[in-house]
């Protein structure tokens, strides 16, 4: 084969202009000469496109392109003068001539950008760039075209675009107004450009992702026919229109293909996805859904099933449960069977599952079962895939709460500098971090794409200095999440594992707080000055979502006083206390180490100070004459330590309960310590009573939200608290053995926990009748409250005289939400030790005329800080007012 290409160009370059006119008339018909350009077109193109030669055969190759461009154009002349009139146009034979033309303008052997500079000027001297020179035989040629030039668009759109991307600066210039024209010849025939539009986007895509394009072309493109569309009003604004869009899918496109050839395909990701919402934005779906694919493709290579599930459900979303059939091209191994819009989102919707079941998200599994399960069941009535569906749904729920789920970090990063791509340049993202993933980790994993990069040390934005330099900067912190207020979690209390997972994810605000002090500086009490300047930042999209990351949209800054600062902590330490407890209660055989050191930690003055420092910093009354609009923030934290002290005490009796003898004296420590610091609170802030509920449905572990409405707390007046009392349970009759297992695994999973207050059947001690006698009075009070039946076990629950249960008396809720009562300071009760006998006996004297005689069982020694085993509410205390004898009402133990 070479050596016939070697023949045919030694034959073509005996011939000269004269020749070749003379071969041309030589025919004796139109269609003769047509048929044989037509094949010599096919032949050359042929020809170029099997590089007969060698690639390092530079010289042969340079011959046969001299040759070959001799003759395309000399053909070309022949186009012109026989097959252009109306009569004798011939749209094959032009069509081919141009594909040739840009065949032989875009070969490698003519790219002179790919050789070595000492090649490159060999060739331009003996051989010249031959690209220019077709470039302006075929801008000749289209200009020539005239009113056919239509016939052509938007066939020819695709073969000048990928003339026009060969790196040739003069060749770029003369050939880029072809678009122009092709615009403007469009425009008169239909007032738009659309289909030239459609077909630029949808090869300029491919074109670059290819390997074509680069910064200059952008520009060139920009200049040139912007410049063209302002010589024409009637395509200034629809010029400038399609301008902007082509030049902002080359800028998407050109980061796109950076990051594709990098090792790490992590920024690809973001790329990808600006790709994807550019295609959405402007409606091209078929586009959109590819880049949607490759998307999930990425995520799926490096285990991001969670954002790979997101990813899938864009394109779920476009399908709609009906048997219409698929109009967008269907990507994925399984899309050929799958024919109908029906069949292709049942398909994705179940790989979603699996994505998201691979994530340990299952709760966005949940809403997918369900969507199918309503499918199922109303619309297919197909029961058998019901009943697979619903068998799965099930096994998520159990999953939530039996599955350990590690909260995620998340992280700020700040890309500045003018070193780094566009889409990074100068920009804040907000990353979320895989499980237990350290920030030295991330930072490593983050700093590897650019190891020219330099850590800022500093969390502050950076100045001008940093982000005008030519170098890359990168800043790392760890934010956290926001969490946005659940209504339906409100005023309920709900598993940790639920609310755990809301407080980590669909998450959209981040915030980072930096101490830093301000005034006099107080070397005894550093809180007295401790502010804190927060930042919020907001991303774009929640996360998780289609990326681990998303870029900052907007950011704020508060300032937190040391008053407000010191509230914030107490909430969280008093939730921290709460969380223990309810763990602890829900898993008996969990390590007592992380609750002996919380507690510690806050009882005893010599480990952490608790919240003396804060006393001293803002109870002065120096302090609220200098700042009197903080007098009710002062009493929201008196609050918040006055209903530390319920918390504390039933952390410390399940301590009691758990810790080992070797460690009994740091126990008695601590109770010792609690002891005098319950003394103080309550003499100074009152008393705080907690309400515990047994939840026989489920013992797992409740968590309440801290609500930020303060005006819901009721500091109003003594209440009595409602001790929860369950009635003898009468003999069971025999059941199976599988019968038993499942009560036995009931019964496991009861515990007592913190709630809110709820409507309960049973009826508050505040709402039974008030008997007129006092020691009556007195004796039903002691016996609800604080020693119960003879049996150990709680009396049941009283009715009135219509046999029906009232509603619970009125409860204050606390910061936590928890029902309970406030009680006044002014006359807080003594913490003795145990019952005086003194008492005990004028008890016993009063219970007798109250009972009748019957004996009621002595208290046995039990902890002075503890409610009784196995009723976990605070006990009511009567007031110390005098009765109507004389008497002083008693006061029952702390």
């Amino acid at each position: 084969q070479s050596h016939y290409v070697a023949c045919m160009a030694a034959i073509l370059s005996q011939l000269d202009k004269d020749h070749y006119s003379s071969y041309i008339k030589a025919f004796p018909s139109r269609p003769e000469l047509m048929d044989f350009l037509m094949e010599t077109f096919i032949l050359f193109k042929d020809l170029i496109g099997k590089t007969v030669y060698p690639s390092d055969w530079m010289v042969m190759n340079m011959v046969q392109n001299r040759e070959f461009l001799r003759a395309i154009n000399q053909f070309a002349m022949t186009l012109t003068e026989m097959f252009l009139s109306n009569s004798s146009f011939e749209l094959q034979l032009w069509n081919n001539y141009f594909h040739l033309a840009v065949a032989f303008l875009t070969q490698d052997s003519l790219q002179l950008e790919n050789f070595s500079q000492a090649k490159r000027n060999s060739i331009l001297a003996k051989y010249g760039d031959m690209r220019a020179t077709i470039g302006a035989s075929i801008r000749d040629m289209w200009y020539n075209l005239g009113h056919h030039k239509i016939e052509f668009i938007p066939g020819m759109v695709g073969p000048i675009l990928e003339m026009t991307l060969v790196p040739e600066l003069e060749l770029r210039k003369s050939t880029i107004p072809i678009f122009f024209d092709m615009m403007l010849c469009e425009y008169q025939l239909t007032e738009s450009f659309s289909r030239f539009e459609d077909e630029i986007l949808r090869k300029l895509d491919s074109e670059v992702e290819g390997g074509r394009g680069d910064e200059q072309y952008k520009q060139l493109f920009e200049s040139i026919l912007l410049s063209c569309c302002q010589r024409h009003p009637e395509l200034a604004k629809p010029g400038e229109n399609f301008v902007a869009l082509v030049t902002g899918l080359l800028e998407r496109l050109l980061d796109y293909r950076t990051v594709m050839n990098d090792e790490n395909k992590t920024y690809s990701m973001s790329c990808t996805v600006n790709l994807l919402n550019f295609y959405k934005e402007i409606d091209r779906q078929a586009m959109y859904i590819r880049y949607l694919y490759k998307l999930k493709d990425l995520h799926v290579s490096y285990e991001n099933y969670t954002e790979g599930a997101y990813t899938l459900l864009l394109h779920a979303r476009l399908l709609k449960w009906s048997d219409e059939a698929n109009t967008a091209p269907m990507q994925g191994l399984h899309s050929p069977s799958l024919h109908t819009q029906r069949q292709l989102k049942e398909a994705l919707y179940n790989q979603i599952i699996d994505y998201f079941d691979q994530g340990k998200m299952w709760e966005e599994a949940i809403h997918i079962c369900k969507e199918l399960a309503e499918q199922y069941e109303s619309e297919v009535f197909d029961y058998e895939m019901l009943s697979d569906i619903l068998q799965r749904e099930a096994k998520f729920y159990e999953k939530i709460l039996k599955v350990l789920r590690p909260s995620p970090d998340y992280f700020a990063v700040g890309y500045y500098g003018q070193g780094f791509p566009t889409f990074l340049r100068n920009k804040v993202f907000i990353y979320r971090g895989k499980e237990y993933e350290r920030r030295e980790d991330f930072e490593m994993r983050l700093l590897n794409p650019f190891p020219n990069a330099e850590k800022l040390k500093s969390t502050s934005p950076p100045g001008q200095d940093i982000t005008g330099s030519p170098g890359q900067y990168i800043q790392c912190f760890t934010v956290q999440p926001v969490e946005e207020t659940k209504v339906r979690f409100k005023d309920r209390s709900i598993p940790e594992q639920i609310t755990n997972f809301y407080k980590a994810n669909h998450v959209q605000k981040f915030s980072y707080s930096r101490p830093f002090k301000k005034g006099p500086k107080d070397p005894d009490n550093e809180f007295a000055t401790m502010w804190i300047e927060r930042t919020t930042f907001v991303t774009a999209y929640p996360l998780p979502g289609i990326l681990r990351w998303f870029v900052v949209t907007s950011t704020t800054t508060t300032i937190i006083s040391p008053l407000e600062n010191a509230i914030e902590t107490m909430m969280k330490t008093n939730e921290k206390i709460m969380s223990e407890i309810n763990r602890h209660q829900n898993d008996p055989s969990l390590p007592v180490n992380p609750l002996s050191m919380l507690l510690n930690g806050i009882v005893d003055p010599a480990v952490m100070g608790g919240f003396a420092k804060y006393e001293t910093a803002f109870f002065q009354e120096s302090y609220l004459q200098e700042h009197p609009a903080d007098k009710g923030n002062i009493e929201k934290l008196k609050d918040l330590i006055a209903w530390q002290i319920p918390l504390l005490a039933e952390g410390i009796r399940i301590h009691g309960r758990k810790v080992t003898e070797d460690l009994r004296p740091f126990h008695e420590r601590m109770e010792e310590c609690f002891m005098q610091l319950r003394a103080k609170v309550e003499s100074q802030y009152g008393v705080r009573e907690m309400v515990c509920f047994e939840d026989r449905r489920s013992g797992r572990p409740r968590s309440m939200a801290w609500g930020p409405d303060w005006d819901r707390l009721s500091h109003a007046g003594d209440r009595q608290v409602l001790t929860e009392a369950t009635a003898t349970p009468k003999p069971a009759p025999r059941t199976s053995e599988s019968e038993d297992r499942r009560n036995e695994r009931k019964e496991n999973r009861s515990s007592t926990f913190f709630g809110y207050w709820r409507q309960d059947t049973r009826q508050s001690i505040s709402e039974l009748p008030e008997p007129k006698d006092e020691k009556q009075r007195l004796s039903r009070n002691m016996s609800d409250s604080s020693l119960g039946s003879s049996d150990g076990k709680q009396p049941p629950p009283r009715r009135d005289s219509t046999g029906t249960q009232p509603s619970p008396a009125g409860l204050s809720l606390s910061p936590t939400g928890f029902g309970g009562r406030v009680k006044s300071a002014s006359k807080a009760p003594p913490l003795p030790r145990k019952i005086s006998p003194t008492v005990y006996e004028t008890f016993l004297e009063q219970s007798d005329a109250a009972t009748g005689g019957k004996v009621l069982p002595s208290p046995g020694p039990r902890s002075p800080l503890l409610p009784t085993p196995g009723n976990c509410a605070l006990r009511s205390q009567a007031s110390a007012s005098p009765t109507p004898d004389g008497n002083k009402g008693l006061k029952s133990p702390p």
